[in-house]
């Protein structure tokens, strides 16, 4: 017989935040990077009210352009269940996504830095 799991584990959390995404580890179509930006658009701002918490959270936190990585933290998921819910947005058109236009596919070193002290501070 194991013991309880105690009462802040992150388990049922987990759990709950697969749920948001229906059960899906993986976005719709091409996975995004961690350097995509994300931003609401009209049409977001305009159905506010009707969104699930996670999918609120991310409509109100982008009315200035964030990375996927800068989402995953301040809404507190999980970086895979960030880029699920960003992908769903993007596909209702409640955001817009723009890919890094950095020549070899890679971060620069102060993008990375940016990113590093976002999710320090979280």
């Amino acid at each position: 017989m194991s013991d309880p799991p105690p009462s802040g584990a992150s388990a049922p959390r987990f759990v709950r935040q697969f749920a948001v995404t229906q059960g899906r580890a993986r976005s719709h179509g091409e996975t995004l990077a961690l350097d995509t930006l994300v931003k609401v658009t009209a049409l977001g701002t305009r159905v506010l009210n009707r969104e699930a918490a996670e999918r609120l959270a991310v409509l109100q936190i982008t009315s200035s352009p964030m990375s996927i990585a800068e989402v995953s933290a301040r809404i507190g998921v999980h970086l895979g269940i960030a880029r699920v819910i960003v992908s769903d947005l993007a596909a209702d058109g409640l955001v817009a996504v723009s890919e890094s236009s950095i020549g070899d596919a890679r971060p620069d070193l102060q993008t990375l830095e940016r990113l590093l002290n976002d999710l320090q501070a979280y």
